[in-house]
């Protein structure tokens, strides 16, 4: 029996040229899946039958995006998830969901091989891969520009040789990746970190430097989920792409910042997030509101470790998984309304509202009507204090 080998397929020329050069190098059929995680460009349909073109013995297409940011995205917001506190993990949510289509599909067609198009630099690689190995342990890996040295010189040389129906047009001088929760762009110039990226490298985001109205908006949410903009009711994508454009509108969601892959290098990156930056602005602020000092407080330490994990493409582990029990049980009162100004690159918080809100009015004024007993607060600051007391006595008698 001929061995299979499914193929993440983006409908470009690497992964289209994957398709012969796979069969060339094993002996293989290849099974290409496309997955729409709201990326944009071509239609699935268009990509369907390309990869059938080029050679593929059978192509599956998904449409991804709901499924992406219900299951990938949502749990991303509720974590307030930011890698190295700045980067909301756009590539690496999107991984796990295209791994759970390719696996599907290699049992659907008895394929033991999965296939993707990344180098041996990335962290991709280990996404992909880690995600296969954790759902179908029984499945190898390949990557034939990591493995087999397909060069984008060479892809283009066998795409002319076999004629393959894909435009060999001159490359982008950056490489990007982008879906619906943002979009990553990183080599070229970019890769001096002390160039400045200029206004082409942008698509999301408009320049906040522009001179603009300012855009105000109410994000209301239900259990940290939310569910209407400005009032009208949204699913989890909708509220994503109203706010990509009203956020990306006003410039905001811009990141350039050097940061530290899994495989041990620092790389430049340019990010723009513009509805995933509002959203987890908006977010962090009804928590303020709604969440428990002490469970915020170890919140905040389960976030940076829970966007660790799914940066390093752990999106299946044991540990992922149980962080995703605290994290949901962190927002079950995480409801109300955040309003907020978009304006000159920022998204600022100016009123809060909930149901479920700890502020108390009667606590927190100076103003007559204060039911805050300040006669505690003495006693309070003496035991609290006491350990550090006794502490400077010791070292200031030595």
């Amino acid at each position: 029996m001929t061995e299979r080998v499914v193929l993440a397929y983006s409908g470009g020329l690497d992964t289209s040229v994957a398709i012969g050069w796979i069969a060339e190098e094993t002996g293989a059929e290849v099974i290409a899946v496309a997955v729409d995680v709201g990326q944009g460009g071509e239609d699935l349909d268009v990509i369907r039958k390309r990869a059938l073109a080029c050679g593929a013995v059978e192509a599956e297409v998904a449409d991804a995006k709901h499924e992406f940011a219900d299951e990938y995205c949502l749990p991303a917001l509720k974590a307030n998830a930011l890698y190295m506190d700045r980067y909301p993990l756009v590539s690496a949510l999107s991984r796990p969901t295209i791994v759970k289509h390719l696996v599907a599909a290699a049992q659907k067609h008895g394929a033991s091989v999965v296939a993707h198009g990344c180098t041996g630099k990335g962290n991709d690689q280990v996404r992909f891969e880690a995600g296969i190995s954790s759902l179908a342990p029984e499945l190898k890996c390949i990557a034939p520009v990591r493995d087999y040295a397909m060069t984008r010189d060479k892809a283009i040389a066998f795409c002319e040789a076999k004629d393959l129906p894909i435009v060999t047009t001159k490359k982008s001088p950056y490489s990007i990746d982008q879906n619906v929760f943002g979009r990553a762009v990183e080599t070229g110039f970019l890769e001096d970190i002390w160039n400045a990226p200029i206004e082409d490298v942008y698509e999301y985001t408009e320049n906040p430097a522009t001179p603009r109205d300012a855009d105000e908006v109410v994000i209301s949410f239900r259990k940290g989920v939310p569910v209407a903009i400005d009032g009208q009711p949204v699913t989890v994508l909708q509220a994503i792409q109203q706010l990509n454009e009203r956020a990306g509108a006003q410039g905001i969601g811009r990141i350039d910042m050097v940061e530290d892959r899994l495989v041990g290098i620092k790389s430049r990156e340019i990010y723009e997030a513009p509805g995933a930056i509002a959203l987890i602005t908006a977010h962090q602020e009804l928590e303020n509101v709604t969440v428990e000092r002490e469970l915020a407080r170890y919140k905040r330490q389960v976030e940076q470790r829970w966007a660790e994990l799914v940066y390093d493409g752990l999106w299946f582990s044991p540990l992922k998984r149980a962080l995703d029990g605290f994290i949901n049980e962190a927002n079950e009162h995480v409801s109300g309304d955040i309003r907020m100004v978009m304006h000159g690159g920022r998204a600022v918080v100016n009123g809060r509202r909930s149901e479920e809100s700890l502020y108390d009015f009667n606590l927190a004024t100076y103003d007559t009507g204060d039911t805050f007993d300040q006669s505690l607060s003495k006693g309070f600051i003496e035991i609290f204090g006491m350990s550090s007391k006794m502490a400077a006595k010791r070292d200031l008698a030595k």
